[in-house]
C-alpha cells in the first residue's frame, strides 16, 4: 500500500537531478540576510500534536543543541511528504488517464513534488559532505536507525493524513518546514564565524555556489520557507483541482 522511506532496505538514494524551474529562487548576501532578519522577526506557526511530537522526539534524542548531525536527521525526515504526495499522485494518473485535463494537473504536482524532494537531498547531501570533513563521528544507531524509524513513522502518518484529507498532510508538511526554517535561520546566527569561512563543496555546481557558510544555511533555512509556503497554498487548495 505505500513504499518504505529510502535507507529501508533500499539501495541508496541517488544523487538528484540539477536545478529545475521549480526549484527555490537563489538569492544573494544581501537578500539572505534580509531572508534571515525576517524569519527570526516572525513567530513559529502554531504546530499541531504530530508536530510538535516529532520535535519533542528529536530534542530528546539529539539535545536541543542546534548542530550539522541534527540538522542531517532533520533532512532525512524532511524529504518523506514529497515522497507520500508524489507516490499518490503517480497511484492517481492511472485512474484518470482519460481525462487529459486531470491527468496533467496531477502530472505537474508529481513534477512539484520531485522538486522538492531534490531539493531537500541536495540539503541533506550538503549536510554530509559538511560533517564529513569535520570529522564528526555518528554512532549507527542513532545517526542511522533511529532517523529510518523517525522517516519510516512520518511517512505512513503524511500517507494517511494526505488519504483521509489532503490539507491535513499539507499543513503538517508546513509546520515542519517552519520550524525548519527557523532553526536554519537561528543556526547561522549562533556562528557569526561562518561570514567569512568559504562554502566549498562538490554540491556547488548543482545547488549554487555561496560566498560563505553563512550564507550557505541562510539559503536553506529560506529554501525551507519557500516550501512552507508551497504546502500552505496547496492546503488551500487540496487533492488535483
Amino acid at each position: 500500500m505505500t513504499r518504505p522511506t529510502e535507507g529501508m532496505g533500499m539501495p541508496d538514494a541517488q544523487p538528484p537531478r540539477g536545478p529545475t524551474r521549480d526549484e527555490p529562487p537563489k538569492l544573494d548576501h544581501d537578500q539572505l540576510v534580509a531572508a534571515q532578519r525576517q524569519t527570526l522577526s516572525e513567530s513559529r506557526r502554531r504546530y499541531s500534536v504530530p508536530a510538535r511530537a516529532l520535535f519533542r522526539a528529536l530534542d530528546v534524542v539529539y539535545g536541543r543543541d542546534r548542530t550539522m548531525s541534527k540538522f542531517k536527521v532533520l533532512e532525512l525526515v524532511a524529504r518523506v511528504p514529497y515522497q507520500t504526495w508524489e507516490q499518490v499522485a503517480y497511484i492517481a494518473v492511472t485512474h484518470v488517464h482519460e481525462r487529459l485535463g486531470m491527468a496533467r494537473r496531477i502530472q505537474q504536482r508529481v513534477a512539484e513534488a520531485r522538486a522538492q524532494q531534490d531539493n531537500e537531498q541536495f540539503h541533506l547531501l550538503i549536510l554530509e559532505e559538511l560533517i564529513s570533513k569535520s570529522g564528526i563521528n555518528e554512532g549507527k544507531i542513532k545517526f542511522y536507525w533511529i532517523p529510518q524509524l523517525l522517516a519510516f513513522s512520518y511517512y505512513q502518518l503524511s500517507w494517511l493524513l494526505y488519504v483521509v484529507r489532503p490539507g491535513w498532510s499539507y499543513l503538517l508538511n508546513a509546520d515542519f518546514e517552519d520550524h525548519a526554517e527557523h532553526e536554519y535561520m537561528s543556526f547561522a546566527s549562533e556562528h557569526p564565524e561562518w561570514e567569512n569561512t568559504p562554502f566549498e563543496s562538490e554540491i556547488a555546481p548543482d545547488y549554487g555556489d555561496f560566498a560563505s557558510l553563512a550564507d550557505l544555511f541562510r539559503q536553506i533555512g529560506h529554501d525551507e520557507r519557500v516550501h512552507k509556503e508551497e504546502s500552505l497554498d496547496l492546503a488551500a487548495r487540496p487533492r488535483f483541482r
